[in-house]
């Protein structure tokens, strides 16, 4: 009996241990689980040089000019490049900028002259596909302000541009890799906020060097009070210059007349 109690004891010890270190095996065999890994960061847009992409893109020397010698060139490249929404040019060709005889720009002022380049930029960037839901929202803000707004049709596919003064359409897609839109232009977008108003003449030409002055003017009424002055001078001077001609007459005569008496007498 007591070898029994013995016995079934120590087999139960026997048991216990060898599933004990059967577990410890199992946990030891198990594969660790790997850490998932970090999410890819978003791209970030490439940076869009405004002016080398104008320079070579087609003919746009005479709005790139403009652009540079303003510095709106630094304003475009800020919004295209530093904020969020980007940005949408509406460029004309040279020939635009050729045919476009009056009103002239030459006759706005700096500032108004400045509104006009903003008014071909949008402050956002839009693909070809937005112009359709463009249409349909009404008058679009431009980078000049508020006031200077576009109105956008989309006609089959053609898109056309409408300021309230001028009306022109996109015949090109220069460029359309976000943030920066280019469309070229046939005409000169013409701002009716400028344009529907008087705009300043042209100022007019200084007078020649060199021509006399007026009747009315104070040096020509001071010449001719020097005049009128001069004339009782040249009178007196003549008289004494009469007065010793008749004396020498007189003095011959008188000589004349002493002599017969001298010869008769």
């Amino acid at each position: 009996m007591e070898f029994s109690m013995i016995f079934m004891i120590s087999f139960s010890v026997l048991i216990l241990c060898s599933s004990l270190a059967y577990g410890q095996v199992a946990m030891s065999t198990s594969p660790t689980p790997s850490p998932s890994p970090a999410p890819a960061p978003a791209p970030t847009p490439a940076y869009t040089n405004i002016k080398d992409l104008l320079s070579v893109a087609g003919p746009y020397h005479k709005f790139l000019g403009y652009l540079e010698s303003t510095k709106l060139i630094d304003t475009f490249q800020i919004q295209a490049n530093n904020t969020v929404e980007g940005i949408t040019i509406f460029v004309p060709k040279d020939s635009a900028f050729k045919a476009l005889k009056k009103p002239s720009l030459s006759n706005l002022t700096d500032d108004q002259f400045k509104s006009v380049l903003l008014y071909h930029a949008l402050p956002r960037y839009y693909a070809l596909a937005d112009f359709n839901d463009l249409s349909e929202k009404g008058p679009i803000s431009t980078l000049a302000g508020g006031q200077y707004t576009l109105q956008f049709n989309d006609e089959s596919g053609t898109v056309r541009l409408d300021s309230g003064w001028s009306k022109t359409k996109v015949t090109s897609a220069v460029h359309t890799s976000k943030p920066v839109a280019v469309y070229q232009i046939d005409k000169v977008l013409l701002p009716e906020a400028i344009f529907g108003t008087d705009i300043p003449p042209t100022p007019a030409p200084a007078p020649a060097l060199g021509i006399g002055p007026s009747a009315d003017t104070p040096s020509a009424a001071k010449s001719e009070e020097t005049g009128s002055s001069s004339k009782p001078s040249f009178s007196g001077s003549s008289s004494p210059r009469i007065m010793m001609n008749s004396g020498i007459w007189t003095q011959l005569v008188l000589a004349f007349l002493g002599g017969w008496l001298v010869l008769f007498f």
